[in-house]
């Protein structure tokens, strides 16, 4: 049975949930920059690729997350439809046309004002560059969002079954997407199903699982205490049979290097489901030892990370663009030094990322670049 309305506590193990994602998503594609650099015929290029895939748990950990937040924030409550869209909307909105605007103009060649204007339209309609896809899946989670309400409260005695049915609905579309799509002719499909890891209900399972956490959340969380082991022996069974699933679609099914590294495989759908659950259960450790007097560094690091972790992801591509320019310009073509110089080039884009994004999350007015807008000091000023 759904819980009903309390008092709202605040949960510190979700601002870990929400850096430790973050942190994982900048770990991914920092990785991906330094293989760019390495010939593709050696020893630590495929390592790198091998090993890689077990890094993209991190998307489907935001997708979670994102659902979690969404419904802790709204399922308790009555809602104006209108007013929920509304503000959502121009929450993400107006920070994401922001930095489509900021990356067009500074990252991609423009040559007038109006290469410019269709540039950024292109770009925000889209998002296809610049890891915005994640926006645009969240733009459609928010307009289905009424319907996944209407889901859990209609059915409230059978949520169990729900995510049952969930699970096996994401199964359906990963074997299809594996092992049908790519021997159909999709030219003529709309853009959502041609690009279908735009498509919101590619993630679906995702988001009914964070709703599912929010709604449950006292009995959620007792289970991932409970079984914390399991998942975590799970996470590392499985993390390292990503590795032989690599090697099985490369040499057996002959994929190519972008659909063997898809995060779109049955495979990785379990995979995910352990390694977010082990992840849910050191941030509820995290939370423990909180209570117990951890260093200020951690929390403040932790705290305001999470704060301002749309923020890094929007502007990610900056410090991941720096890093790559300067190692494209030292010119190291030993692959072993790069495979090295892999932990030092990321720390460098966690750094610049948090370092930049807090820097707008202090500084009026640009709270809003990062969807936390400074408007109670101006509220403060005009009183």
């Amino acid at each position: 049975m759904a819980q009903t309305k309390q008092k709202r506590v605040y949960l510190y193990e979700v601002d870990f949930f929400r850096i430790v994602f973050i942190l994982g998503v900048l770990a991914n594609h920092t990785t991906t920059l330094f293989t760019h650099e390495m010939s593709t015929n050696s020893g630590p290029y495929t390592f790198l690729m091998a090993t890689h895939i077990s890094l993209h748990f991190t998307r489907m950990g935001f997708m979670f997350v994102t659902g979690l937040v969404l419904f802790m924030n709204n399922y308790f409550k009555q809602i104006s439809l209108w007013g929920f869209w509304k503000k959502r909307y121009l929450g993400v909105l107006i920070p994401y046309l922001s930095w489509t605007a900021i990356l067009t103009l500074f990252v991609t060649k423009v040559s007038s004002l109006g290469d410019f204007l269709q540039k950024w339209g292109h770009l925000s309609l889209y998002g296809d560059d610049y890891y915005m896809y994640y926006i645009l899946v969240t733009m459609q989670l928010y307009l289905i969002f009424p319907v996944m309400v209407w889901i859990f409260k209609r059915f409230e005695g059978r949520h169990n079954l729900i995510m049952g049915l969930s699970a096996l609905l994401q199964l359906v579309i990963l074997f299809f997407v594996k092992y049908q799509l790519p021997h159909l002719d999709t030219s003529n499909w709309p853009y959502l199903l041609q690009n279908y890891g735009f498509n919101v209900l590619v993630y679906q399972f995702y988001f009914m699982m964070g709703a599912y956490a929010a709604i449950h959340y006292k009995e959620f969380m007792a289970f991932i205490r409970k079984w914390h082991v399991w998942f975590g022996w799970g996470t590392l069974i499985v993390a390292i049979g990503t590795i032989g699933l690599y090697f099985f679609n490369v040499d057996v099914l002959h994929l190519s290097l972008n659909k063997a590294e898809e995060v779109h495989q049955p495979f990785i759908f379990m995979y995910d489901v352990v390694i977010i659950g082990y992840i849910i259960w050191i941030g509820l450790r995290y939370a423990d030892l909180r209570q117990h007097g951890l260093p200020k560094a951690v929390t403040w690091f932790v705290a305001n990370g999470a704060k301002i972790s749309f923020g890094i992801y929007l502007s990610q591509t900056l410090p991941i663009l720096l890093v790559g320019n300067l190692v494209e310009g030292a010119n190291l073509h030993n692959n072993l030094l790069l495979l090295v110089l892999i932990p030092f080039g990321y720390l460098a884009v966690v750094a610049l990322g948090y370092v930049l994004n807090y820097a707008f999350y202090r500084i009026p007015p640009f709270g809003f670049l990062i969807g936390r807008p400074q408007v109670h000091l101006f509220n403060k000023q005009r009183k």
